[in-house]
This record gives C-alpha cells, sequence and structure tokens, in this order.
C-alpha cells in the first residue's frame, strides 16, 4: 500500500512524504503507482523549479518527501493543497491501494 502523509504547521500545508508500492499490478503496469509518483514529481518541480521555492527533496527507494520553509509555505499553498486532493481523489478510486493522511508537525 502506498501512504501519502501531509505535513501540516500552525494548519498550513509544508510538505509530503510518499512511501511504499501499490501492489495493484506488476512493475511498469501498475496504474496507481504511476499516477501518484507522476503527481509527486510534478509537484516537486513546481514548487522547486517553477515557484522557485528551495524545498527539501528526496526520492528513492520507493520513497518521496519534500518540505518547504516557512517562508515559502504561502508561495507553495496552492500547490500542495492541489496535489492533497488528487491523492484523496486517487484513495477514493482505489482504497485498497492508497492511504491518505496528515500530521501536524
Amino acid at each position: 500500500m502506498i501512504c501519502a502523509e501531509f505535513f501540516k504547521k500552525g494548519g498550513k500545508l509544508i510538505g509530503f512524504s510518499i512511501s511504499g508500492h501499490s501492489g495493484a499490478a506488476c512493475s511498469g503496469r501498475d496504474i496507481v503507482c504511476a499516477a501518484v509518483s507522476s503527481a509527486a514529481y510534478l509537484t516537486a518541480n513546481t514548487v522547486t523549479d517553477v515557484i522557485g521555492v528551495k524545498a527539501g527533496v528526496s526520492a528513492g527507494g520507493g520513497r518521496m518527501e519534500l518540505t518547504v520553509p516557512d517562508s515559502g509555505a504561502d508561495k507553495c499553498a496552492v500547490t500542495l493543497k492541489g496535489f492533497r486532493l488528487h491523492m484523496e481523489g486517487l484513495r477514493k478510486q482505489y482504497p485498497e491501494y492508497l492511504h491518505v493522511h496528515d500530521t501536524e508537525v
């Protein structure tokens, strides 16, 4: 199962962690994993390369994490909210393969 954890600070989204594998299909044919991965990379690239926020980003081994500094939280709010909404939509379609939750940090 893929776990999508969203980090909140004072009620504001400041990042996320995506980990695990959905197991919906074999590697290369797993549409749930592909959808989550694509959206996570789009979000990370938008935050760092389009908006220009110096976020902490790490990826590898079935995991991606992004955390924006306090100074970038407002600039990234819409992008992170859109990503979270997308993950909720995928969770509703594929509840056995994706778990979404928030963590106050």
